[in-house]
C-alpha cells in the first residue's frame, strides 16, 4: 500500500505519532442560496448607490434607502412572505436625466355627513376622516397632510384649492406604476364616500427614466444570488438582466457557475401583457402578469421571488403552484383574468397568479419568459423555472462531490495498477462517484430513471489533453404534477 499523504514527508526520522486529517470524504452539499432586490433608494437613505448590502429586515431598509424608496418597500414586500432568508439589495439612484410621475386628486362638494376617505395609494390604505359641513379645499388640505405623515408611502402630497398633487418620492418611469384609487374594499368593507363629497382622479404619469442597471450588476461580481428581483420591466433593464444572466458570459456560463434567476411583474391587459411576453425570450427570467391590482409590480416581483425562494431552497423541483403572495392585493373580480386569458398568456412568455374565493393572490403557474429556439422554432425546454433551479442543483452537487473528494488527485486510466490509499482517481471511479451522487439526488426526489442515466453516462479521458476527463452527464429531471385530465364517461346504470 502507498498512502497518499498531503503533509506528512516522506523521510521524517524523528519519532513517533503523526497524524494529518484530511475532510475529503465527510463533506455533504449545502448551499447558501441568497435573495437580491433591485431598486431605487432616497437622497435621504445611507446607503451607497451601486453597491450591494446585506439587509436584515424593514426598519434597516428603511434607513439605508429611504423611508418609501420603491427599494424599502420591496424589502417590506419580500420579507412578508419570506422572513428568514438571506436578503441583499442594490440600491440604486434616480437617474440624473429622470422625471418624477405626478398625478392629482381632486375633492368636489361639501360633506353633509361626517365620513370618512378610503384612500389607497400603492395598495396601501390612507384613511382621512371629513367633518358634516367641510368644504372640498379644507378636505383637501387635511388629506395632503395625511399622506406627507405616511412616511413608507412612495408619493408626496400638496394641496391647491381642492386638488391634491401626488409625486413620486423616486423619478422614474416606475412611478407611473403608482396605483392611486378609492374604496378598494367597497361597502362590504366599510369604505364608502362621505355623503356630499365626489373623487375624481388623475392616474399617476409623466415619469420617464428608469435607472440604468448596468454599473449595479457589474458591483455584484462573481457573487451568488439565487432569487433577483427586479422592479424594471422595461426593454433596456431585461435587456440588461439576460446580458448578465446568459450562459454565453453570464452568471449561466460554464466559466462562471454562479446560476440564479430573475423574478419581475407587469400590470397590463392580456393584449398588452401577450404583446410584451413574445417580445422576450430568456430563460433566466420570469415576468408575472396581473391586470387592476393597486399593488405596484416591483411589490408583486418582491413577493414573488420571496415566496420561489422560500420553496425552491427546500426542494428546487417541486412546483411553486398555489403558493400565496402575501400583501399583494388581487384584482376586481370583474378584472380578473380568465382560465382562456391565462392560457394564452402561458404561451406567450408570461407567468400567471389566481385568485380563491378567499382574495388571496396565489402563483398558479411560473414559467420563463423563453419561448422559441435560435431558429425560432417553439421549445419548452426551459418552460418552467422549477427545470432550471432542478439544474442548477444537480450541477452544485456533480461540482461539490469531485471538487470534495478529488481535489488533488492524479489520474490514471482504467485497469492501472495502483496501491490502495493512492491519490489516483481513474474514469471508472469518477463514474461510480456520479452515479453514487445520482443515485443520492433520486432519493431526494431531483431525478428519475437511473437504469437510462447509467447507460447514457459517459466518462472518458480527453483524446488531446491527459489531464482531462471529459462527461457526458444525462440526468432526467423528476417533473412537475401540472395537469390532471380526467374522461367523466358515465352511465345512467351498468348493464348485468
Amino acid at each position: 500500500m502507498a498512502v497518499s499523504f498531503s503533509n506528512i514527508p516522506a523521510n521524517i526520522r524523528v519519532p513517533l505519532f503523526y497524524a494529518e486529517v484530511d475532510s475529503s470524504q465527510a463533506g455533504y452539499f449545502v448551499q447558501d442560496q441568497r435573495a437580491l432586490l433591485i431598486g431605487q433608494m432616497l437622497p435621504a437613505g445611507t446607503a451607497a448607490a451601486g453597491i450591494p448590502v446585506l439587509v436584515s429586515g424593514v426598519d434597516q431598509a428603511r434607513g439605508l434607502f429611504g423611508a418609501g424608496s420603491l427599494l424599502a418597500r420591496m424589502v417590506a414586500a419580500y420579507r412578508a412572505n419570506d422572513d428568514f432568508g438571506g436578503l441583499w439589495c442594490l440600491p440604486l439612484a434616480d437617474d440624473g436625466a429622470a422625471v418624477a410621475a405626478t398625478g392629482t386628486i381632486t375633492l368636489t362638494g361639501t360633506a353633509t355627513a361626517a365620513g370618512t376617505l378610503s384612500l389607497y395609494i400603492a395598495g396601501q390604505l390612507v384613511r382621512q376622516g371629513v367633518a358634516s359641513g367641510a368644504a372640498a379645499a379644507t378636505a383637501a388640505t387635511a388629506l395632503a397632510a395625511t399622506i406627507n405623515a405616511s412616511a413608507d408611502l412612495p408619493v408626496t402630497a400638496a394641496a391647491v384649492s381642492a386638488t391634491v398633487t401626488l409625486t413620486a418620492k423616486n423619478k422614474g418611469a416606475a412611478g407611473n406604476d403608482i396605483d392611486v384609487r378609492l374604496n378598494y374594499r367597497g361597502t362590504a368593507g366599510g369604505e364608502a364616500l362621505p355623503t356630499g363629497v365626489g373623487v375624481t382622479f388623475v392616474a399617476m404619469a409623466g415619469g420617464t427614466a428608469n435607472p440604468s442597471l448596468a454599473a449595479g450588476l457589474a458591483a455584484l461580481g462573481d457573487e451568488p444570488f439565487d432569487f433577483i428581483a427586479t422592479p424594471y420591466t422595461d426593454t433596456a433593464s431585461l435587456d440588461a438582466l439576460k446580458q448578465a444572466m446568459d450562459g454565453q458570459t453570464g452568471r449561466w456560463a460554464w466559466s462562471k457557475q454562479i446560476y440564479g434567476h430573475v423574478f419581475g411583474a407587469k400590470r397590463g391587459t392580456v393584449s398588452a401583457l401577450s404583446t410584451f411576453g413574445n417580445g422576450r425570450n430568456d430563460p433566466h427570467a420570469t415576468v408575472l402578469g396581473y391586470s387592476d391590482s393597486p399593488t405596484p409590480p416591483w411589490e408583486w416581483a418582491a413577493a414573488l421571488a420571496a415566496q420561489a425562494a422560500k420553496s425552491l431552497r427546500i426542494d428546487p423541483a417541486r412546483p411553486l403552484q398555489t403558493l400565496p403572495l402575501v400583501g399583494v392585493l388581487a384584482a376586481p373580480m370583474s378584472s380578473r383574468f380568465t382560465l382562456a386569458e391565462r392560457q394564452i398568456l402561458l404561451f406567450d412568455g408570461i407567468a400567471t397568479h389566481m385568485t380563491g374565493t378567499d382574495g388571496i393572490v396565489r402563483i398558479e403557474r411560473a414559467i420563463t419568459t423563453y419561448q422559441t429556439n435560435a431558429f425560432g422554432q417553439l421549445d419548452p425546454s426551459y418552460l418552467d423555472v422549477e427545470t432550471l433551479f432542478t439544474l442548477a442543483t444537480i450541477l452544485r452537487r456533480m461540482r461539490n462531490a469531485i471538487t470534495t473528494k478529488f481535489p488533488r488527485h492524479k489520474l490514471a486510466s482504467d485497469g492501472t495498477r495502483f496501491g490502495d490509499g493512492q491519490a489516483i482517481v481513474t474514469p471508472k471511479i469518477i463514474k461510480a462517484e456520479l452515479i453514487a451522487e445520482y443515485s443520492a439526488m433520486e432519493q431526494l426526489g431531483l431525478v428519475e430513471n437511473m437504469p437510462a442515466f447509467k447507460a447514457a453516462l459517459v466518462v472518458e479521458r480527453d483524446p488531446t489533453d491527459p489531464n482531462r476527463i471529459n462527461v457526458l452527464y444525462p440526468p432526467d429531471l423528476v417533473n412537475q404534477l401540472r395537469v390532471f385530465a380526467v374522461l367523466a364517461q358515465f352511465r345512467l346504470q351498468y348493464s348485468a
